[in-house]
């Protein structure tokens, strides 16, 4: 039986696909905080952008750079393309979802839980969607204690993740979860890969995408969709500009009106300005 290697650079792999989430991580909070001040049109743009960040770069990404640091003594590895890439839409789409339900939900706890339970289970999806869509000169097989296992961490990861959309707020607490769901999202990847077994290897190089045909497009790809985010981002205002300008658009529409009603009051009611100097000249 092949000998399995999940650390084939040593740590360079896990601390990269660390890195790489926690990016996806602090991105899609700053999209969340945005849309948390917005509203209409450009809330569910920011929520989407969010999906895109956590799902696609916190998530996606985090696991197929994980995956370059994974080998197995004479098999060789290759990636079905349109099967990666499906398991990247996945991501996405259920990290969107559980957005939209805890957003449409009021951001109350009933809402974080259908939707945690919803993105976990679909994150869990992606990761054996992405395993299948390796293409083996071998047979794989996996523990169905760890599926178990990574299936209630990703659960968890995602219902955490959603409850940090709605209530982080700050620099310091941001960072605090980042570093969190970096670690949660890892962690689930790497308690699924711990229940993989490769068995009946054979002596043929199987179809599909080597390595570096993976890795080169998926770099400069993740590279320039986190970059326009994190340009959009730092061009956007920060959830707390945007109240304090909802306050005073509010403060400004209730002056508005104030003088509209005082206009409105019929002229023989309205002080003269003989009573106002009678008025002063009493004082």
């Amino acid at each position: 039986m092949p000998v399995i290697d999940h650390f084939t650079f040593g740590i360079v792999t896990p601390l990269l696909a660390y890195a790489i989430s926690c990016t996806g991580a602090a991105t899609g909070l700053a999209c969340t905080s945005r849309a948390r001040g917005a509203s209409g049109g450009a809330r569910a743009a920011w929520l989407i952008f969010g999906a895109i960040a956590i799902g696609g770069t916190g998530i996606w990404v985090m696991h197929f750079v994980a995956m370059l640091g994974f080998s197995a003594s004479g098999v060789t590895i290759r990636y079905d393309i349109p099967q990666t890439l499906l398991s990247a839409a996945i991501a996405i789409v259920v990290v969107g979802a559980g957005l939209f339900i805890t957003e449409l939900g009021k951001r109350k706890l009933p809402a974080m839980l259908v939707g945690g339970a919803l993105a976990g289970a679909g994150v869990a999806a992606m990761h054996y969607m992405g395993m299948e869509a390796m293409n083996m000169s071998a047979e794989v097989t996996y523990n169905p204690v760890y599926v178990v296992a990574s299936v209630v961490i990703a659960v968890v990861a995602a219902t955490a993740a959603l409850w940090c959309t709605v209530h982080i707020r700050g620099t310091l607490a941001t960072i605090i979860a980042t570093l969190v769901m970096g670690v949660a999202v890892t962690g689930m990847h790497y308690t699924g890969m711990a229940g993989v077994s490769v068995i009946n290897p054979v002596n043929s190089v199987p179809a599909g995408a080597s390595t570096m045909q993976l890795l080169v497009p998926l770099v400069m790809a993740v590279s320039v969709v986190t970059f326009l985010l994190i340009l959009g981002i730092g061009l956007w205002p920060t959830e707390e500009e945007l109240r304090t300008q909802a306050e005073f658009e509010n403060r400004l529409k209730a002056h508005t009106e104030q003088g509209a009603r005082y206009e409105t009051v019929p002229q023989e009611l309205q002080p003269s300005a003989a009573q106002f100097a009678q008025t002063n000249r009493s004082v």
